[in-house]
């Protein structure tokens, strides 16, 4: 049986999130759509070919596409190389874009459907835990600009994302680590009794237990996670006031990024976020920043700080988020319960 979770604003439907029991169960999501393109990330192959033998024998499946997917790749190029795929392959304004694979994928699709003809329909089926829990819920679309991570790119809702955990099964556990880091971001900014058994799950998980052994409560925690999600952006769509929490850690994960193409270390996204996390809830509470070292320790995520803090104020200062000379930096009361507060770059270095 499907969940749902719809994303409304001032009552009208613009996103929903399914929750299903496998990849192929988005067929049923997909009958009242005429023509389906099918864009995918090679990594995620094995789901993709799911999906288009179920798709195929109803005459709907218009297009399939591998495409290779990286940061370095995440570029205004690939877009314009997908809106040449769709033009050539004769999509109508009445396609629909059926994204598979992790962050990168939804986002680069979401955005070339978004322009492509003034805007198709599209949708996600995230297969990285990461983007399960966060890339692929809420409408942000884009690509990085002069190594800067999403300077291009606007907010459109997908008519659905398709959440199926079993997809998991075979993600590397590295990159499951990342998504740990924006799952237990979630529970930090609305908890509802779940970080500390999301932190209990994951850390069972990093010390050895398998997906499978934990799949019931891994789906629940996954499910509430992205309901958070829902509801923040149905209650701030174009981030002008909550939605901002979502970006806790995040101008921090962003500058370690930059700074890691920079000089070509190999950190991902989540490892990032988590470091972020923990130099955020510095800026107002260093006890509780200890508490969330030693939690995200025992999921396997990396804590330390791998640049010298200095470094990376040229690049906040770049920071999409900056707003006359400030940046909206999110602060940390307590587990479930944040808040923003304008700072200067300096300013914040200053406190840490």
């Amino acid at each position: 049986m499907q969940e749902v979770t719809e994303i409304r604003v001032d009552g009208k439907l613009l996103s929903r999130v399914v929750s299903g029991a496998d990849v192929t169960g988005v067929t049923g999501l997909l009958e009242n759509y005429p023509h389906v393109w099918i864009v995918y990330d090679a990594n995620a192959a094995a789901h993709a070919e799911k999906v288009e033998a179920a798709l195929r024998p109803t005459g709907k499946l218009g297009g399939i596409l591998e495409i290779e997917v990286s940061e370095e790749g995440k570029t205004i190029d690939t877009v314009l190389g997908l809106q040449e795929w769709l033009l050539g392959a004769g999509a109508d304004r009445d396609a629909l874009l059926l994204a598979i694979g992790g962050g990168i994928t939804t986002d680069m699709a979401g955005f070339a459907a978004s322009i492509y003809k003034r805007g198709i329909r599209f949708a996600f089926i995230p297969t990285t835990l990461l983007s399960q829990v966060d890339a692929a819920i809420g409408g942000k679309t884009g690509v990085n600009f002069h190594s800067l991570k999403n300077m291009i790119g606007v907010i459109r809702q997908p008519d659905f994302t398709y959440i199926c955990p079993d997809v998991l099964d075979t993600l590397p556990a590295r990159d499951f680590r990342s998504g740990a880091a924006e799952m237990l971001k979630t529970f930090i900014i609305e908890d509802g009794g779940n970080y500390e058994k999301a932190v209990k799950l994951l850390g069972r998980i990093n010390g050895g237990g398998s997906l499978a052994d934990n799949a019931d409560e891994l789906r629940r925690l996954i499910s509430a996670a992205a309901a958070v999600k829902a509801g923040i952006v149905s209650r701030d769509q174009f981030e002008s006031g909550e939605r901002r929490k979502l970006n806790l850690g995040h101008t921090f994960a962003h500058a370690i990024e930059f700074k890691a193409r920079e000089t070509g270390s190999d950190i991902t996204h989540g490892e990032a976020v988590a470091i972020g996390i923990i130099q955020a809830a510095r800026l107002t509470d260093k006890t509780l920043a200890e508490k969330i070292r030693s939690d995200f320790r025992q999921a396997g995520l990396p804590t330390e700080l791998p640049f010298p803090l200095e470094s990376l104020e040229a690049s906040m200062l770049k920071d999409k988020k900056a707003e006359g000379g400030k940046i909206h930096f999110v602060l940390i009361k307590t587990i479930g319960d944040v808040y923003t507060q304008d700072m200067t770059v300096t300013e914040a270095i200053e406190k840490l």
